[in-house]
This record gives structure tokens, sequence and C-alpha cells, in this order.
């Protein structure tokens, strides 16, 4: 597929427990692809310096290699080890206050539109396949539907054609 491998679809440091699949992330797309002039973008969207603007998924073991600042913080990854879950679709509570209360509203539509896909595709294919396949929708997702060309997360414009796309996929930030 175009913009991502199938070992990324596999790589369980990707998958976000959240909903937010990391693959799809332009700070890890930024760091991937060592595209330093994305990642001065994406610092300067979050508010973070370009040097502490890297990370190569949320769920990395500890201590993880790369881990972006915000994901360091994150009380949604915290609870899910706390409670020895992998992700929130595994969680009777969810949604819970912390998706619920989530600081951004971009990342609030995701979570939501998210883990119910994700627990559909476990139910229909096993844990293990359903989740490579969660994976795999989220990246098929993020492509520009006027070109083709791969996106990210909260993409607002094509990069490539410079189309519109945030209201045909997530929202405005």
């Amino acid at each position: 597929m175009d913009g991502w491998r199938d070992e990324e679809f596999k790589d369980k440091n990707l998958m976000a427990p959240c909903g937010l699949y990391c693959g799809t992330c332009g700070v890890y797309i930024a760091t991937r692809d060592k595209n330093e002039k994305f990642r001065t973008v994406m610092a300067n969207l979050y508010g973070t310096r370009p040097e502490e603007t890297a990370c190569i998924g949320c769920m990395q073991p500890d201590p993880p290699e790369k881990l972006y600042l915000y994901c360091k913080m994150c009380t949604i990854r915290d609870c899910v080890k706390e409670k020895s879950f992998y992700s929130c679709h595994q969680c009777e509570g969810w949604p819970c206050g912390q998706i619920e209360n989530f600081g951004l509203a971009t990342g609030k539509r995701v979570m939501k539109r998210t883990i119910p896909i994700w627990r559909k595709k476990v139910e229909e294919l096993g844990d293990e396949q359903g989740s490579i396949e969660w994976a795999r929708s989220e990246c098929e997702r993020y492509h520009c539907p006027d070109c083709g060309k791969p996106l990210f997360r909260g993409a607002q414009r094509c990069r490539a054609c410079k189309a519109s796309v945030a209201d045909k996929l997530d929202g405005s930030l």
C-alpha cells in the first residue's frame, strides 16, 4: 500500500491503545522517513522543539527507544498498561472519562471511530489478525480522496495535490 509497509501493520509498537494508530501519526511518519522539514512542521503544530519531535510508536517496551513527549505523558497508555490490556478495545468501560475529556477534538473523534472498528476486526478475525487488519484499515483510510497519495492523521490538506481533506477525514483541528 502506498505510504506504508506490511511490517508496519504487524508492529505492535504502533498499535496505540486509544485507537490513534501511530502508523498514521505525522510525528511517526516524519521520524520513519527522516523528513526533517515535516518533523519541524509537526513540532510547530504541537508546540514542541523539532529535536524532541520524534517517535517510533507509543507501545514500545520500557524503556522506550524514541517516544514522543506527549506520548510519554499519556494517561490512556498508562491506564491500559495498569489493567494488563494492550488496547482500550479490550476494556468494558470504554469510552471512559479519559476518552471523553481528551484534549484534542480530532483525537477524540478518531478514537471514538476506531475502537469499535478494532473490536469488530478482532471479533471477526481473532486478536492478532484482527489487530493487523485494523491497522491496515487505518492506513487505507489516510489517502487523499482526490489524488490517492498517503496522508497523516489530522491532515488538513494533501501535501501532493493541495486538496482540502479535513472534512473528508477527521475534521478541522
